[in-house]
């Protein structure tokens, strides 16, 4: 492998990003023929086939995919260095890589767009993605910090909680419970439910409230985010157990309503976190002193009553 170079580890990492030579091409103002080249200059230094075509689709091998992860990781030490040197010149610069809970993700574009105002010279990336690949993305030290729901015991992290993440019954504006209060948890469990996938965070934390108090709701239908939750609730299929924080423009303008049952809201909290041990960058310690300082400020009127 000596011969490997770092163009060459950028060509293909952005490559197996898109998964498509020619967008790869277009991001790195080069032609596709020279990144075809590339990658096969790689190839031939590894001594393994790094994709391979199925049709008109690209896929990583076996090989592509242990490269990728060793890209990835290179490629962070180059960002952070980058960020330490910067910072040694006293300079508020760098790159900062940011991956969220696709619930927070209702508030992260807002929390992210306050800091770059305050930070203008740091360049920030965002992804929002389900609970399953920012495990994956901790576990493969594949991001700077990460912002989701109660996180796993198991794993080595640093987490800090900053803000309340209530969690409400949700129900159509014309609902028969719509208007009532302290609704008994036995009466709304004997409605249907439409809930999130298998290993949402958000679907953890009903099982576990549902099992403590000893109640097993109707599931009529499970949907993989929380727009598709909101339109099935608004659509009359059932009630639906949301965030507080998705539902700011549904509340607005009637959509939805919020009923008041006993024993709700769940109230769970938002962290912000982090392989323990990492050494974060001067940009990722700007950003997590934000988040901790300002994060709780963004939601203005969701309180932790949700109501």
């Amino acid at each position: 492998m000596k011969n490997l170079t770092f163009r060459q580890l950028k060509v293909f990492e952005t490559v197996a990003r898109h998964l498509n030579y020619t967008k790869a091409a277009q991001e790195l103002h080069l032609t596709q023929p020279a990144v075809s080249m590339q990658v096969k200059q790689l190839e031939d230094v590894v001594g393994l086939p790094l994709f391979e075509q199925m049709g008109r689709k690209t896929f990583l091998t076996d090989a592509g995919h242990e490269l990728y992860r060793y890209s990835r990781a290179i490629s962070a030490m180059f960002a952070e260095m980058d960020d330490v040197f910067g910072a040694l010149k006293g300079m508020e610069r760098g790159a900062l890589s940011v991956s969220v809970a696709t619930t927070a993700g209702y508030f992260a574009a807002r929390l992210l767009a306050e800091f770059a105002r305050t930070y203008p010279q740091i360049q920030v990336s965002l992804d929002v993605t389900n609970r399953e690949a920012l495990l994956g993305q901790l576990e493969r030290n594949e991001c700077d910090l990460v912002i989701m729901g109660r996180p796993p015991a198991e794993m080595e992290l640093e987490a800090e909680p900053f803000m309340d993440n209530p969690l409400v019954v949700l129900a159509p504006a014309n609902h028969p419970l719509a208007g009532r209060t302290a609704i008994p948890l036995a009466e709304v469990a004997k409605e249907n439910f439409v809930v999130r996938e298998e290993g949402s965070g958000t679907r953890s934390a009903i099982e576990r409230f549902f099992a403590a108090h000893k109640v097993q709701p109707t599931t009529v239908m499970e949907l993989g985010s929380n727009e598709a939750i909101k339109q099935a609730v608004i659509a009359g299929l059932g009630l639906g157990i949301a965030s507080m924080h998705t539902l700011e423009l549904e509340l607005e303008t009637g959509r939805l309503v919020v009923l008041d049952v006993e024993g709700f809201p769940i109230v769970r909290h938002w962290y912000v976190v982090h392989r323990k041990g990492k050494r974060l960058s001067p940009a990722a310690q700007a950003f997590r002193a934000y988040v901790l300082q300002e994060g709780a400020k963004l939601a203005p009127g969701l309180t932790s009553s949700g109501r």
